[in-house]
């Protein structure tokens, strides 16, 4: 038997491992299995290189739990190793097997899969375990070897018996670790972190009904048989060649992700990119909410079909992290954790690919079928309006496919726009006036207002449309977009054409005194304005400039000088040709005149969904009031 210490250059390095060297104690069994599973990808790559004259088979790797003796083993049937290699792999900390064969074969083991990078995952056993053993024989023709360390530097390291070539870890898991020697616990950490591993993991057994012949009698029950509980799928979609899937295959995938959501994708993505550098994954347009925040948080991160992480910031472009779906790639680099991207010149280029691939499906899509593409619009298109506000080169992709619908449900490019609509949205001073509502019940009468007038309405309502807007007028020369209520329809084009007031100048002074007494100066400008004497005759508007401030800042940044904690500022447009406001004007009694400019503005207001509370209490008992 022999005895030793291990080698370390940092002193009491175990606390350190218990500590800190993973932020989840968790970690350890995904550490384990993908050490397991690296020993099994070897060897498969030896055999087939003929250097391993062993039979390869059908390796699996087994977890298993003993409660009597408060243990949890991970048995591999890998490569296994010989007491020079324990005491070289395993004494050395920080120093990576995996990463001295990749450099050994790395012309032919370029895809063997192999996970490992940091030579610090075995050590991870010690944040939930006082002692660790392994048992390893290697496919060489050596004898078996057993190392036994207590959570020190001292070990112990002795011949074995060991019939077959592979590992087995045996964690004695400490008092206050005792979740881990529980089944579902185990089983959830296997689900969560190596569903998808390629080497296939049996986790216990379980009962399969076999199917009845077909001649058995109509009473009769069918058997069961035990069989290996395998938790885990080695040859996820992702893994395969888009040739080889069908749709029905990326839609079970997307259940097998997702077995809670209940609605089928729209559409999906299949990356699969070996240079510069290797990336697969499939990604997925789902129904979309309006809440952005909602969406975040859905794609899963794999290295070599170990899950990493499902927060992608930095990987994928923030406007994509609304997707679903999985993105494996070995050239992400992680910390010793792998909980935490580091941005490099690799990440940058994977991002600039997903964003690129993402577009260009999207591009095919609409070329394709752009019936069905019109359709699924209002479930894509938060997606698609928070790239071309944060991605630069993904806007100048969108341009092509990115829909302008309008309130009669038509369905424009920028560039149909600009040709159905110039003619009659031009101003008179040669620019290009684009009109557009947020919300089609609140905003009616002046949508139908501008459709009157001939005008074409179009229909924006994402929670980021006044920032896209906003971007839009800054890279096109000569547009703006007004929304329908922010002024009375003859200001929202400008033409050169002039309407005559039916009351003198001395008349609109005096009206615009009634109006003040009553009217709030704090909170309405008034606004006495010539207009078509059908036309109502109070309208609140918001002027575009200061309500799209408001909304950037509220929907973050963009807004200017505090315009977000500003109070409500609206004008209050008279027209001046109305038979009531003549009536008004012409009123003898203070008190009804004042109840009428009251019951007036509050008929505005209540077009505008604002009046609420007391305030449209006293006006409904005013209403009755007035009609008896």
């Amino acid at each position: 038997m022999a005895t030793g210490k291990i080698n370390v250059s940092v002193e009491n390095i175990f606390p350190l491992i218990k500590k800190f060297l993973y932020s989840d104690h968790e970690i350890f069994l995904r550490e384990l299995i993908s050490n397991a599973t690296d020993a099994t990808l070897k060897l498969k790559h030896l055999t087939r290189l003929g250097e391993a004259k062993v039979e390869y088979g059908n390796p699996q790797i087994e977890v298993r739990i003993n409660k009597d003796n408060n243990t949890l083993h991970i048995i591999d049937q890998g490569i296994g190793m010989t007491k020079e290699e324990v005491e070289k792999y395993i004494n050395e900390v920080a120093f990576s097997g995996a990463e001295e064969f990749l450099e050994k074969y790395k012309d032919s083991a370029k895809d063997s899969g192999i996970i490992g990078h940091f030579g610090l995952g075995f050590y991870s056993a010690f944040m939930v375990a006082n002692k660790v053993e392994i048992l390893t024989k290697s496919y060489k023709d050596a004898p078996a070897a057993h190392w036994i360390c207590e959570g020190t530097t001292e070990f112990t390291l002795e011949d074995a018996e060991k019939k077959e070539h592979g590992t087995e870890v045996i964690l004695h898991i400490n008092e206050e670790d005792k979740e881990f020697l529980e089944e579902h616990r185990i089983e959830q950490l296997l689900t969560k972190y190596n569903k998808f591993m390629p080497i296939p993991i049996k986790f216990g057994t379980r009962e399969e009904t076999l199917p009845l012949p077909e001649d058995a009698a109509e009473d009769a029950k069918p058997e069961t048989k035990t069989a290996d509980n395998i938790i885990n799928n080695p040859e996820p979609a992702w893994t395969k060649q888009p040739t080889d899937l069908k749709e029905e295959d990326y839609k079970n995938f997307y259940r097998e992700l997702y077995p809670m959501q209940f609605e089928d994708p729209l559409f999906h993505i299949h990356l699969n990119v070996d240079y510069p550098f290797n990336l697969t994954g499939i990604l997925y347009f789902p129904r979309m909410s309006k809440d952005m925040n909602i969406q975040k948080d859905k794609i899963q991160l794999y290295q070599n079909q170990v899950f990493v992480t499902d927060n992608v910031e930095g990987i994928v472009p923030e406007f994509l992290t609304m997707l679903r779906g999985v993105i494996d790639s070995p050239d992400i680099p992680l910390n010793v954790s792998r909980s935490y991207l580091q941005a490099d010149g690799a990440v940058k280029k994977i991002s600039s690919y997903i964003t690129r691939k993402v577009a260009d499906k999207l591009k095919s899509l609409f070329n394709e079928n752009r019936e069905d593409f019109e359709k699924k619009w209002d479930d894509i298109k938060i997606v698609i309006e928070y790239g071309m506000l944060t991605e630069e080169k993904f806007f100048d992709k969108a341009e092509k496919f990115a829909l302008f619908p309008t309130t009669d449900k038509k369905y424009y490019t920028f560039e149909e726009l600009e040709t159905a609509i110039k003619e009659n949205h031009t101003d008179k001073d040669g620019k290009l006036v684009i009109l557009y509502a947020s919300n089609e019940d609140e905003q009616h009468s002046y949508i139908q207002a501008a459709k009157d007038k001939g005008y074409t309405v179009l229909m924006l309502d994402s929670p980021i449309v006044s920032h896209l807007l906003q971007k839009l007028e800054s890279s096109k020369e000569n547009i703006s977009f007004v929304r329908v209520d922010s002024d009375h329809v003859d200001n929202l084009i400008k033409k050169d054409e002039e309407k005559i007031s039916k009351l003198s100048d001395e008349e609109k002074e005096k009206l615009k005194a009634d109006l003040e007494k009553v009217i709030p100066s704090e909170k309405y400008t008034i606004q006495l304005e010539a207009m078509d004497s059908h036309e109502a005759p109070l309208i609140i508007t918001q002027p575009e400039f200061m309500r799209r401030m408001k909304e950037m800042q509220q929907t973050g940044g963009g807004g200017m000088f505090g315009m977000g904690n500003m109070p409500e500022m609206y004008n209050l447009v008279v027209n001046t040709n109305h038979e009531l406001i003549s009536n008004i004007l012409n009123t003898k009694t203070e008190k009804k005149q004042q109840r009428l400019i009251k019951q007036s503005l509050d008929l505005a207001r209540l077009s505008q969904n604002l009046l609420k509370g007391e305030e449209l209490t006293a006006f409904i008992k005013r209403s009755f009031e007035m009609v008896k």
